[in-house]
């Protein structure tokens, strides 16, 4: 084991990490670590856009009141308003960065997805995480006081006693392909790790987004709030495998409507708001139609566009479908849900510090308060760009006051590395097909209570294998093993949360409880480590 110090460390390497990197790289030195090649994120994959007031007619109020709206009365008002005022000047940061964003006409091209009342989706093309992505990677790794560790994955964070106070001072971080431990010694360290969807059996996110910022977090003793919240994205394209391909909600912005099996409409059924709801409605809508069908999807019509059109602003989807035997451009597209954003995550203030001092977060693994209990579409990446620059702000306010950790009584992190191969992965699958039959887009008590019961069975099946040998004379990956035990933590949270909040709210749809109830419920769930 080596060790290594820096003012700050950053881990994780989305749009968060990158931009807070930068940000405070103007002024010190930096370590980011990410545990896969540089461009596995979700923000890599997010196809719709950020949305922001830049266009003539709109305005901060209506992008407020869309997001208040879709949040069913969790979202933190004041929050909100940090997020809209600060969206022109988060795109206009990107762009000095070198992001290129569709234009109309010398202008910035704006799209409308669900949740929306006005165009305010600033895209490019439909691969506007990847360009946004590229170009903040191209500016980190120019960037001299920057030093970018690929396949390195944190495995626990430091928690030191300094001046009689519990703070948070680095991680042990693995180096996935030397098996190496380093401990990384810092004055401060941002959580930046990404989602937690891969906990689900169908899932947009790619196989990285095991919940690592969240259970690193929580098991470091800061607050987490919020889990119940899962959004599903109702529009993968079917069948939805493990990593299910993304339809962007802008397609229905442009047009595109969902049909059921015999071909109607269905959505104005649901809301009159029709194919452009939040997504929580469209979800459960779809779910509905499914199981009056029995069918396996539904569609979505996508051919009203335009070839033409859908030529010029859905390269990327069409590209995606046409490898499945689709062309979207003359036929339906086979749509279902998958999980696809997870709202809660590491309690954060506005300027992104969570209860344990010394730590950080931002992006998804980071509970800001904007979202409440449902994400606004093209919200999450303006969420990530605006939290991340306050947090860099405050970091850098408070660093010179921040005495250096000195890496006393640090325990090491446990030897995970002699994990049987199989039985690990056959645990994973398990894990991610009871959150799907468990804790799903329609839930009831019993199913969540048997969903916990067996999370234990598994979380000690896990610790039975940490002690195992394996018997085929090879030791699983660390890091695999790492993240199954992340895993399993944000699943315990999330069907934590999501018993203790008996209501609907959002994304949190529960039979046993169909309406919302404000005077007990209109306030975020909290888990604490107990350990």
């Amino acid at each position: 084991m080596t060790h290594s110090d820096t003012d700050i460390l950053v881990i994780g390497s989305g749009i968060a990490g990158l931009t807070f990197a930068l940000r405070v790289a103007e002024h010190t030195d930096v370590v980011l670590v990410t545990k896969k090649a540089r461009l596995d994120s979700n923000t890599n994959y997010a196809q719709g856009g950020i949305a922001a007031v830049v266009g003539r007619t709109d305005s901060f109020e209506r992008h407020m009141q869309d997001t208040l709206r879709a949040g069913a009365g969790l979202c933190h008002a004041e929050r909100v308003e940090t997020l809209v005022r600060s969206g022109p000047m988060a795109v206009a940061d990107l762009v000095d960065w070198g992001v290129r964003f569709s234009r109309s006409a010398g202008q910035l091209a704006l799209g409308i997805e669900g949740g929306h009342s006005h165009p305010r989706i600033v895209h490019s093309q439909d691969r506007t995480g990847a360009a946004i992505e590229t170009a903040l990677l191209k500016a980190v790794a120019d960037h001299p006081r920057i030093r970018l560790l690929e396949h390195h994955m944190a495995l626990s964070l430091q928690v030191e006693c300094l001046g009689g106070r519990r703070r948070c001072t680095g991680a042990w971080v693995l180096d996935v392909e030397s098996k190496q431990a380093i401990e990384v010694r810092a004055r401060a360290t941002l959580l930046a790790a990404g989602g937690s969807a891969a906990v689900y059996r169908h899932t947009t996110n790619p196989s990285i987004a095991t919940g690592d910022g969240v259970a690193l977090g929580y098991r470091a003793g800061a607050t987490v709030a919020n889990m119940e919240f899962i959004q599903f994205h109702p529009t993968a394209l079917y069948p939805a495998e493990e990593h299910a391909f993304l339809i962007s909600e802008a397609l229905r912005g442009e047009g595109a409507v969902l049909r059921n099996e015999s071909g109607d409409a269905f959505m104005a059924a649901y809301d009159q708001r029709a194919d452009l709801a939040p997504r929580d409605i469209v979800a459960r809508a779809v779910h509905a139609e499914l199981k009056k069908s029995g069918g396996p999807h539904v569609w979505l019509d996508a051919t009203g566009i335009g070839a033409e059109r859908t030529e010029e602003r859905f390269p990327g989807i069409l590209e995606g479908c046409q490898a499945k035997g689709v062309d979207a451009r003359h036929e339906p597209i086979p749509v279902v849900p998958a999980a696809h954003y997870v709202c809660g995550g590491v309690w954060t203030d506005i300027d992104g510090r969570t209860t344990l001092p010394g730590l950080f977060a931002a992006g998804e693994c980071a509970c800001t308060g904007v979202h409440g209990a449902n994400r606004l579409a093209s919200n999450s990446l303006l969420e990530a760009v605006v939290y991340a620059e306050r947090a860099a702000a405050r970091m850098l306010q408070q660093l010179p006051f921040v005495p250096a950790p000195c890496g006393a009584d640090v325990p090491a992190p446990v030897d995970l590395s002699s994990f049987p191969a199989e039985e690990l992965a056959t645990l994973r699958q398990r894990l991610k097909h009871v959150m799907w039959d468990h804790l799903g887009i329609v839930r009831n008590r019993d199913e969540m209570q048997a969903g916990a019961a067996q999370l234990e069975e598994l979380r000690h099946k896990w610790s039975t294998l940490r002690e195992a040998r394996s018997r085929s004379g090879g030791g699983q990956r660390w890091s695999e093993a790492a993240e199954t035990l992340n895993m399993l933590d944000v699943a315990r949270l999330v069907v934590r949360c999501a018993l203790w909040r008996r209501e609907s709210r959002g994304l949190h749809y529960v039979t046993d409880y169909p309406y919302r109830d404000n005077e007990s419920y209109l306030r975020d769930s909290i888990a604490v480590s107990t350990d």
